[in-house]
């Protein structure tokens, strides 16, 4: 992760002297990483999932930071002879596919606090929510990176009604078991009840539901981290805890090495994790 945030950090300089219309030294724009990279956690050929935000009053602001982020991802995606440095996936901004490949950083506010106007009245989805508890500035500037961090402090600690809440996050976890079925008699660690996806909607879960008491489940430390100090502060069985992280970090090195020898998906024989799957299980069980 920290690899690909230097990464991030030289692509930026590199394509900002490219473009044939720059009205400013450096660019007022800021790289914001969810998902594995957000979380600290990117293993071997995982995705970037990414947003780009700027905050520049410019009249040409809009169409120069457009210009600028197609052409940054095409850079970071390109195959070339020595193969290519990321697979980009930029879904997670306001709207997903349907809105704008960047977004000023009032709009991406007004989105997450459900404030939008137009096409974004309906402002942020629940899932968006979850999805922004492993988000954080990874490369560009530095203002925006701080207010993004300050404004994702704020929306996860939004009060929230925890019957709801607990409603929308079980709704979206089966979407996601619906979207990806395992026809094998094999287990999937990452998409299977009582893998990986689990895990991580655990402890989404209980940030959104706990982080405007416990200001500590903000930290961006990863799912293991965050296991534990759920624990420590009573919200789970703290020897459960410890278990389930055990199993993340098994399941972890499962995927790792199977997609070092060019596996498409993580899947194993069940009578070999079958006691982490256990725990993962027991734990979902106690806290939805």
């Amino acid at each position: 992760s920290a690899l690909a945030d230097a990464t991030l950090t030289l692509a930026l300089g590199a394509v900002w002297l490219t473009l044939p219309r720059r009205h400013r030294e450096s660019p007022r724009f800021a790289v914001i990483g969810y998902g594995k990279l957000g979380g600290k956690e990117l293993g071997y050929e995982s995705d970037l999932d990414l947003i780009f935000l700027y905050d520049d009053d410019d009249a040409t602001a809009a169409e120069t930071y457009a210009m600028f982020a197609r052409r940054l991802t095409t850079w970071l995606s390109t195959q070339t002879s020595s193969g290519k440095l990321f697979e980009i996936d930029l879904r997670l901004r306001p709207d997903g596919n349907a809105g704008l490949l960047v977004s000023p950083f009032a709009a991406f506010s007004a989105y997450q606090r459900n404030e939008g106007e137009g096409k974004h009245k309906h402002g942020a989805w629940p899932w968006e929510h979850q999805a922004l508890t492993r988000a954080r500035f990874s490369a560009g500037d530095g203002a925006i990176g701080a207010r993004f961090e300050a404004e994702r402090r704020t929306i996860l600690m939004q009060s929230r009604d925890a019957e709801r809440l607990r409603a929308d996050v079980l709704a979206m976890r089966t979407r996601m078991l619906e979207g990806h079925p395992n026809p094998t008699a094999l287990f999937d660690v990452k998409h299977d009840r009582g893998g990986m996806i689990d895990i991580e909607f655990i402890v989404q879960y209980l940030v959104l539901r706990h982080a405007r008491e416990h200001a500590v489940l903000l930290r961006n430390a990863g799912n293991i981290a965050l296991l534990q100090m759920a624990g420590e502060l009573k919200l789970i069985d703290s020897s459960l805890a410890r278990e389930v992280a055990d199993a993340y970090r098994t399941f972890r090195s499962i995927q790792h090495r199977l997609r070092l020898n060019g596996a498409e998906r993580a899947r194993v024989a069940r009578d070999g994790v079958t006691r982490e799957a256990a725990a993962v299980t027991q734990l979902w069980a106690s806290v939805f």
